[in-house]
């Protein structure tokens, strides 16, 4: 008996992890990762600070990562969505980072600032010595370097165990030769020469040769620089913490006969949950007693409140207006609505976009090539600069390794999309991942399903032409007839003289004509409802409404004639009709440049009739952008017949049978109003079921990548133009301008008297650069959309 090897389960963790900083560190922590048996793949976001990780749960777990993670010198502070609601949005804030970070910029801020005060006032001011005003200088300079800068030296140490290296090691490395260099001045001053130490003192206008302001305010700008960052990375999350600042924390529930409020944690499926004027839902269920209007807009976007009655859905985090009513809890916890939003919006956020690729193969090189261009610095000008050649040789290595930013470049991209798609859920567009979101913004072509998608995906009556009896008299009479009918069209007619109030007569001996009509006796007359085949074949006379029947033919529309006594009385006519906001979306994708093609499987003139409605018009080459007759399972081919042309395709469906075409698309596009398998195949599902989202969302993917390119641009144009500066590159060109230049002091201070960048500068360019990054990408919370 032959036996089948099992296959491995694979399971996916998403853990939080504390201490990243910069493009290495994320590179360093996916390695380790990936180092642990058993693991199949490993994906960091700095910009979230977390590492999901998918692997084989037989051979790896959660004990074996953390030890991984901790021997590449970071720590994991837990799984995602394990936490509670209160600690992920501290997390989410950086609360308790910008606390820490906060404390310490303000200690190594300050002393930094008395020791550079002091390094500018003259020995004589001052009234000590200067091996007094050293040892001061040391005295105030070393908490600053081994308590405020212990977090460099920490992770420095964890990266130097598994011989790597990354931004910490880059600011440890600086400051402690900054540091070092200057301990050595203090105390052993016998060890230097009687020249170094008078040029030494000249290097920056100092009083004295050491150089403990310029560890000091390294350490503290770099903080100071870490900390604005955590700021704004705590605002690239608003969106996601908005959304779990939605659903209440609890819920007034029927238990035993009796209102009571409990836990939203208690509510279980089935219980009776009451709504007042003004409450938030705390579930989704399902309305059992009562109406009123619900403001849907926190899910969907959309501003005007959904009415509700017996029998509508209401979901979680949203907020009812004016009337009571009792639901139904259908769906609770990690199953609502509510939390899948959050949950797609997170694994979004923390997704790669192609685009990121070049700036992790960059920063995996970064760090060692820095370090040995810092090695090369000092070398030569320590065997060929001017003198003091020790001095001038350790301030640009210091320049060079402390002006040296990996942290642009592994926030350029991650800052960037957790803004953007944060944006995009406010808007009730969420976008599955990065990938999508950079596809999205190439789109040329974009093929719209005709029903549900242009149309409302409902038949309903649209016109109604009556001879010699009202209007209400026709679809009352025809309604009747209808009453008791199955097929859509009739429920359509039942429904419209429904909606306008209408009283149903009695009906008897119904017969249904397949492919035809109906037949049945209303108060004793035969009524007839049917197509003009039915007619025809009963040799009623049309009375002149032949070109009427063929005018709203030829409209897209389904007319059916309606007979009483063998007299046709009338013709009703039905359509699936049109969404008002239709030709609006269309007319903005034209206005992006993006060619829009109707794909159906109704028949020519039906699919021409909508493509007027709508505005979609041949191409500028002429050619017919209406698919029509399209058999379900030919839509993908269709899209693939598109792509072969070379075009990015979108497909925007909202059926079971869109699905292969959604998955075909270059992106797929679902409704919300549609099935949840056509949400589950798109990249992109737009919440509000409006069609205008289409644009919106090309129109935010390309913000958000134009915003990306920005970032990139910066973060490589920033290390490329400034390294070579902190090397001393200035040298060759700039010595004589410096002594000339006014007002010289400014000048000095950053460049010295010869062109060479002080490395506090370098420490205050390299905070600027991270943090502007990561202020460029929160300006896409600017993003409105177009209506």
């Amino acid at each position: 008996m032959k036996t089948t090897a099992q296959e491995p389960k694979v399971g996916t963790l998403t853990l939080n992890v504390e201490g990243m900083t910069c493009a290495s560190c994320v590179f360093h922590v996916e390695k380790a990762l990936k180092g642990v048996p058993g693991v199949v793949g490993a994906s960091v976001n700095l910009a979230t600070d977390q590492a999901k990780v998918d692997y084989v749960e037989e051979l790896a777990g959660l004990e074996a990562f953390r030890g991984a993670i901790a021997d590449a010198g970071y720590f994991v502070q837990g799984v995602a969505g394990e936490a509670d609601e209160a600690a992920e949005q501290q997390r989410l804030a950086r609360t308790k980072e910008i606390r820490t970070l906060t404390r310490k910029v303000v200690l190594a801020g300050g002393v930094g600032i008395v020791i550079m005060v002091l390094m500018y006032i003259s020995l004589e001011t001052l009234r000590v010595t200067e091996f007094q005003l050293n040892v001061a200088l040391w005295l105030m300079a070393t908490p600053v370097q081994f308590w405020a800068g212990a977090i460099f030296y920490r992770a420095a140490w964890g990266a130097a165990k598994h011989r790597t290296t990354n931004m910490n090691t880059l600011v440890a490395v600086g400051t402690t030769v900054a540091y070092g260099y200057s301990t050595m001045l203090t105390f052993f001053s016998s060890f230097f020469s009687e020249a170094h130490l008078l040029h030494a003192h000249s290097a920056f206008n100092h009083s004295t040769g050491t150089y403990f302001d310029a560890s000091a305010m390294i350490i503290s700008l770099v903080l100071l620089g870490r900390l604005l960052e955590a700021r704004a990375k705590g605002q690239t999350s608003d969106a996601i913490r908005k959304l779990m600042g939605l659903q209440p924390k609890s819920a007034r529930v029927v238990r035993d006969g009796e209102e009571v409020d409990i836990p939203i944690s208690d509510v279980v499926e089935g219980d009776i949950i009451v709504i007042r004027p003004g409450g938030k839902m705390p579930v989704d269920g399902k309305v059992t007693n009562g109406a009123s209007a619900v403001d849907e807009s926190m899910l969907t976007g959309e501003s005007l409140p959904v009415e509700k009655e017996i029998g509508s859905p209401v979901y979680g985090g949203t907020v009812n207006k004016t009337g009571s009513f009792r639901f139904k809890a259908t769906k609770i916890g990690r199953d609502t609505v509510l939390s899948q939003i959050i949950r797609l919006v997170e694994e979004a956020q923390g997704s790669k976009a192609p685009i990121q690729r070049l700036a992790d193969v960059v920063a995996s090189y970064f760090v060692p090539v820095v370090i040995g261009v810092a090695a090369l610095t000092w070398a030569a000008w320590f065997f060929l600069g001017p003198a003091p050649a020790l001095a001038i040789a350790i301030l640009n290595t210091v320049a060079v390794l402390i002006i040296a930013c990996p942290c642009a470049l592994g926030l350029a991209t991650p800052t960037a999309i957790i803004v953007g798609m944060g944006k995009g859920a406010e808007h009730g567009i969420l976008i599955r991942n990065a990938e999508a979101l950079e596809r999205s913004y190439k789109i040329q072509t974009v093929v719209l399903d005709k029903t549900g998608t242009l149309t409302q995906g409902r038949i309903a009556v649209t016109n109604i032409v009556a001879l010699g009896i009202t209007e209400e008299e026709l679809l009352g009479l025809a309604a009747s007839a209808e009453r008791d009918s199955e097929h859509p069209l009739g429920e359509a007619v039942v429904a419209a003289a429904k909606e306008r109030g209408l009283k149903l007569e009695p009906m008897t001996q119904f017969q249904a004509l397949p492919g035809h009509g109906i037949v049945a006796q209303v108060n004793g007359f035969e009524v007839m409802v049917g197509n003009l085949s039915l007619v025809e074949e009963r040799g009623i006379s049309l009375n002149g409404l032949e070109s009427r029947a063929q005018e709203l033919s030829h409209q897209g529309k389904t007319p059916m004639f309606v007979a009483s006594n063998g007299s046709v009385v009338g013709i009703i006519a039905v359509a699936d009709t049109v969404r008002p906001e239709s030709r609006e979306a269309v007319e903005a994708l034209h206005r992006l440049g993006v060619d829009v093609v109707m794909l159906t499987g109704d028949n020519r003139g039906t699919a021409e009739a909508i493509a007027r409605l709508v505005g979609i018009d041949p191409d500028a080459s002429g050619r017919d952008r209406i698919l029509a007759e399209v058999l379900p399972d030919q839509k993908a081919e269709q899209i693939r017949a598109l792509q072969e042309e070379g075009k990015v395709v979108a497909m925007v469906g909202d059926g079971i049978n869109d699905a292969p075409a959604l998955v075909q698309a270059d992106v797929g596009i679902a409704i919300g109003t549609g099935t949840d398998i056509a949400m589950e195949a798109a990249d992109i599902t737009l919440m509000r079921g409006d069609v205008r989202g289409i644009a919106e969302a090309i129109a935010l993917s390309k913000a958000t990548m134009r915003t990306i390119k920005q970032n990139l641009v910066w973060a490589f144009g920033y290390n490329v133009a400034l390294i070579p500066v902190a090397a001393g590159a200035l040298y060759l060109f700039l010595t004589q301008v410096l002594h000339t230049s006014v007002p010289a002091g400014v000048l000095q201070y950053i460049l010295g008297d010869n062109g060479f960048l002080n490395p506090v500068m370098a420490a205050a360019a390299m905070a600027i650069s991270s943090v502007s990054v990561v202020t460029n990408s929160l300006r896409l919370r600017r993003f409105q959309v177009s209506r």
